[in-house]
């Protein structure tokens, strides 16, 4: 599933890892555009401010690259939900912040979600990805477990599924609509609000 909020301060970075960080968000854009097949050092290099023997010092290989950009994109919209969950007190309220949140980012962030499906399923063929996409998907499953969690509780009830039952639900909600937010961006978001809220009641023992 489809960054607002980090989890409380990060941690300083040396002069190494700030410029891996700069050019891993450089890169994100050309990521979201052409997708993983289409991309190389060189294409992102040619995108960005940075040479393609700079991009080249700082990561390996393609890989390498991608799979920084994702564990960082993702890490942090891991916990975009944390203050709607912390500060809501009843369930609607929960439920409006998480959908205006999670609509909003469908239409802001499009390129990066789609880079993260796409990573996703070249995990399939590409055995070095597969740990990093194995921990970001453990992570979303474990933010969509508080969101739903915290709303059974704020309900007065428990949720009648379990945690990857519920992530699979919700990110399988959020993938179609990503690929109508294609066409029409705000129509594909307008209708993800309506199905999650519909949904998200059911999910209520």
């Amino acid at each position: 599933m489809g960054i607002a909020t980090t989890e409380g301060t990060p941690a300083p970075l040396d002069k190494v890892g700030r410029r891996r960080l700069e050019l891993a968000e450089s890169a994100l854009k050309t990521l979201g555009e052409l997708g993983y097949a289409r991309t190389s050092l060189r294409e992102i290099a040619s995108n960005s401010e940075f040479s393609h023997g700079v991009v080249h010092y700082y990561f390996r290989d393609k890989v390498e690259l991608i799979s920084y950009c994702v564990r960082h994109y993702k890490t942090i919209c891991s916990r975009r939900y944390d203050e709607v969950v912390e500060s809501a007190v009843t369930p609607e309220e929960l439920a409006a912040g998480f959908l205006e949140r999670m609509t909003r980012t469908l239409v802001e962030e499009t390129p990066m979600h789609r880079h993260w499906y796409d990573l996703r399923t070249q995990s399939l063929f590409e055995g070095a990805l597969r740990d990093d996409v194995r921990a970001i998907d453990e992570l979303l499953e474990a933010m969509t477990w508080r969101i739903v969690s915290r709303y059974a509780a704020l309900a007065g009830t428990t949720a009648l599924l379990d945690a990857p039952t519920v992530y699979a639900l919700l990110d399988g909600l959020f993938e179609q609509a990503l690929v109508a937010a294609a066409d029409d961006p705000q129509a594909a978001a307008d209708q993800l609000g309506e199905r999650v809220a519909a949904v998200l009641p059911q999910l209520l023992a």
